[in-house]
């Protein structure tokens, strides 16, 4: 069939119909049983371990409770699983640098979330439609000369 014709029936598609979709990628796990994926949110950048577990979390070496007392930023730790129907069944070992805990806890959600993916390729789609595959890309503005901060002015004097 030439580039420039146009098709009257989808029976004229032939083979192109008829393709196999494409089969999942392989779980990424090494021999300690474990995925690893990188997350980042603002300056903060964590490197994140999960195994199948009980749903431990540790951050740093502490407890999640002890790292992020604030019950918000633990809630953001537990989307990724809650959303991917994942709850207590994994163990989370990471390690976060830079910014703070705002972003450190948005940073350990990214990379739990890819994770996640790399552990089982079928969670992909539910991650990726919450929104959680997908980096933060907002960042402080940098500050300005003959400026007070990035855009607020020095105060007017009349005199």
């Amino acid at each position: 069939m030439a580039e420039n014709e146009t098709l009257t029936d989808l029976a004229d598609l032939g083979d192109a119909a008829t393709e196999a979709p494409k089969p999942l990628p392989e779980p990424e796990i090494d021999e300690q049983g474990r995925s690893y994926a990188t997350g980042k949110r603002k300056d903060a950048v964590a490197r994140v371990w999960i195994k199948p577990g009980s749903g431990r979390i540790t951050i740093n070496g502490r407890d999640q409770e002890t790292y992020f007392a604030r019950p918000v930023l633990r809630m953001i730790l537990r989307q990724p699983f809650e959303v991917a129907g994942r709850d207590n069944q994994y163990d989370v070992t990471c390690t976060v640098k830079g910014g703070g805990l705002s972003g450190q806890a948005g940073a350990v959600r990214h990379g739990i979330s890819k994770a996640l993916t790399l552990a089982e390729p079928t969670l992909r789609g539910v991650l990726k439609s919450g929104g959680f595959l997908t980096r933060d890309s907002r960042v402080v503005e940098r500050k300005k000369y003959g400026r007070a901060k990035a855009r607020r002015s020095f105060q007017f004097s009349k005199r």
